[in-house]
């Protein structure tokens, strides 16, 4: 899965585990959400950490919603759930891989 490097030019706010944003682990990094979005460190800067593809999650009996035991965190218009090191969003009667 390609993520697109789109930095954030304008993030003055320095995240970290005492920021007081939701810190989700998303493969070899960490990401930060923040306003609907979430973003990740890359160099000296802030990327927001956006997929290039539709990625559907094969296999995926578990169902996220309230109370799953999964973070919610708010992506854009939509929620993703935090599970095993990747974001999973509800689309079209399956799980997205995020």
């Amino acid at each position: 899965m390609t993520t697109l490097h789109q930095e954030h030019p304008t993030h003055e706010h320095s995240h970290g585990p005492t920021c007081g944003h939701t810190e989700v682990r998303h493969g070899d990094h960490v990401d930060y959400a923040h306003d609907g979005h979430l973003h990740r460190r890359h160099a000296e800067h802030w990327d927001e950490c956006e997929t290039t593809a539709h990625v559907v999650h094969e296999s995926h009996p578990h169902r996220h919603g309230e109370g799953c035991g999964h973070p919610a965190v708010r992506h854009g218009d939509h929620l993703d759930y935090a599970h095993d090191g990747h974001r999973h969003a509800a689309h079209d009667g399956h799980w997205d891989d995020h």
